[in-house]
């Protein structure tokens, strides 16, 4: 991944030392950071530190927002920090809210997003006792955090503070976690806040080295069949533009992954859109057919590459990465380009030829027409399929001057997002890609609105994942934001049945699920909203959401036993395809037993 260097937002504060207790410590390191809005639920060990925040709260210089669930504070803080490209905080207490935050911590940290957790702990006196509400968080969240502190002494806690955000930001972001213990909180000591960050080992831009950038512009230039794969890194380096020029300079097909969706417009004639699992068929098969493949920002994960020794066999590979864990880890490639894609990309771009590869392009062009007669919107017309629904989605969205963020959970209805929803930017998705975490979607669409009021942010949810979160819709109400929620309701855990018919024998054992009347759930929290069960009704009730000046919810009751095609298997290569069964055949499997 990469991500262009930022700096901390201009606090405007005085730096010099002051008298501050432990407690408002943490509020004068964030304002220094420039942090605004904290996402969090108060708790014994960390209630020194709320109390604090009425003085901060009082003056507008902080927001706090009461979340519902602790797993929710991280994903608030998750999905605020992939809107703005800022550090994203949240705050709990120890034990239970603590041990609460690991998923969403581990939601952020695989999909390279920064994020900083602040957790109160037991007194120091009462350490590894088993005292009331204490738990090894920082023993806990080791494996799921870029980097984690115990703080156990008050003159420590500046500094820790200024180094968390600063690891979170610099290089490949991620998630730092500050646990303070309670004593510490209540002390007094002398803040100061003009630290030089010294941190041997850890080198967050290393330099990138000309040859390997000429040794791969060589090998390009050499290609007539050349692929980009471009990932999340493009998005956060901030070098969509640059992709774009060495795209129509090279005239270089553009596959992406799903965190790299609309690293480049979906409308351009160079756009494959995403390959993998569920990627395009004929974007797979690109894949496979390349001569050289130039991937970027990405870390060739499983979703991507399937059987890791038929992955663009006969392709020489390029990787641009800034984190050298990644370099060699899945794919060992034949030319690595290790460092920043904000400096690799622009040094990378003038030794590339300006050439046409006209013949390939021209077959790929077959390869995508073949795909979209065999679509299922063009044949499935009669009943409310959740394909048409996301592509009304993107119709009805494409039309406002206002920002546009599609949050979605994990399944199903995330895979016919990427397929159907049409993204002309980086950004427009977010989503949980690594983790796959349910539950997503709600709290981190709060969180992007968070970030920008005015941004018109559509939380799309299956029926499964909703009914994990849905108690933030209350948060959604105190906050008074105006979240869109659209609900893919199948009646089933739709990606787990869908695995189970294909490979299972249609053994739907756990995957029926019940649903409470969701309309009437969010008139209890005082939202408006609508039911759809007909393809005649989307537009309408569409503009009735986008009409409304707060909030809304839409029960989409779609088709049951609707799958999402293409798939490959666990076990086979990208272009060993699953495809769409004829209209009313179920497609069975005799291949490579399922494994996630």
């Amino acid at each position: 991944m990469a991500l262009a260097k930022r700096e901390p937002a201009e606090s405007g504060y005085d730096l010099g030392p002051q008298e501050f207790t432990g407690s408002q410590m943490i509020w004068e390191s964030l304002l220094r950071e420039g942090v605004k809005t904290v996402f969090g639920h108060p708790g014994g060990a960390i209630l020194p530190a709320y109390d604090a925040l009425a003085e901060y709260e009082a003056d507008g210089r902080i927001h706090h927002v009461l979340v519902r669930h602790e797993q929710c504070a991280a994903h608030m803080a998750d999905g605020f920090a992939r809107a703005t490209g800022d550090v994203g905080v949240c705050i709990v207490t120890s034990g239970p809210g603590a041990t609460n935050l690991v998923t969403g911590l581990a939601t952020a940290q695989m999909d390279s997003v920064p994020v900083v957790a602040i957790t109160g702990q037991v007194p120091t006196s009462l350490l590894g006792t088993d005292a009331f509400q204490e738990s090894d968080v920082v023993g806990v969240t080791q494996p799921v955090c870029k980097h984690n502190y115990l703080v156990t002494d008050i003159a420590e806690l500046p500094l820790v503070m200024k180094e968390a955000f600063y690891i979170a930001r610099e290089g490949r972001p991620g998630v730092v976690l500050v646990d303070i213990c309670k004593d510490v909180q209540i002390e007094t000591g002398t803040f100061r806040y003009d630290f030089e960050i010294n941190l041997p080992g850890f080198e967050p831009w290393p330099e990138f080295s000309p040859e390997s950038v000429q040794e791969a512009a060589d090998l390009l230039n050499e290609s007539e069949r050349p692929l980009i794969l471009a990932g999340h890194g493009i998005h956060l380096s901030h070098t969509s533009d640059e992709l774009l020029q060495l795209v129509e300079k090279a005239g270089i097909p553009v596959v992406t992954t799903l965190l790299g969706t609309g690293n480049i417009p979906e409308t351009h004639p160079l756009s494959l859109g995403m390959g993998g699992m569920h990627g395009e068929a004929f974007a797979n098969r690109a894949i496979q057919s390349c001569d050289v493949l130039v991937a970027m920002g990405m870390r060739f994960d499983d979703r991507i590459t399937g059987r890791l020794d038929r992955f663009a066999a006969d392709a020489k590979i390029i990787h641009f990465e800034l984190d050298r864990a990644e370099v060699g880890k899945n794919i060992v490639p034949d030319v690595a380009v290790v460092g920043d894609l904000a400096e690799t990309l622009p040094a990378f771009l003038p030794q590339v030829k300006d050439r046409r590869h006209q013949e390939w392009v021209d077959t790929l062009s077959e390869w995508r027409s073949e795909t979209d007669e065999a679509d299922i919107i063009q044949y499935e017309v009669e009943e409310l399929i959740p394909p048409y629904v996301i592509r009304q989605l993107w119709h009805a969205t494409e039309r406002t001057e206002k920002r546009v963020i599609v949050v979605t959970d994990v399944g199903q209805h995330q895979m016919w997002e990427s397929q159907y929803y049409i993204h002309e930017q980086a950004g427009m998705l977010l989503t949980s890609g690594g983790l796959g975490t349910m539950g997503y979607a709600l709290p981190a669409a709060l969180g992007a609105q968070m970030s920008d009021p005015e941004a018109l942010v559509w939380c799309v949810a299956g029926d499964g994942g909703f009914q994990m979160t849905l108690q933030e819709l209350a948060t959604i109400q105190q906050e008074k934001m105006p979240v869109k929620i659209a609900i893919i309701n199948n009646g089933f855990l739709g990606m787990v049945r869908q695995w189970q018919q294909i490979f299972y024998d249609k053994r739907y054992v756990g995957t029926p699920i019940l649903s409470p009347d969701y309309v009437k759930l969010a008139e209890a929290y005082d939202i408006p909203g609508a039911v759809v069960r007909h393809p005649s009704e989307v537009v309408s009730v569409l503009e009735q959401a986008h009409a409304t000046d707060g909030p809304y919810l839409v029960d989409f009751q779609v088709k049951e036993e609707v799958n999402v095609y293409p798939m490959v298997a666990p076990g086979a290569a990208v272009d060993e395809l699953i495809r769409r069964p004829k209209p009313g055949h179920v497609q069975g499997y005799s291949g490579v037993q399922p494994s996630w």
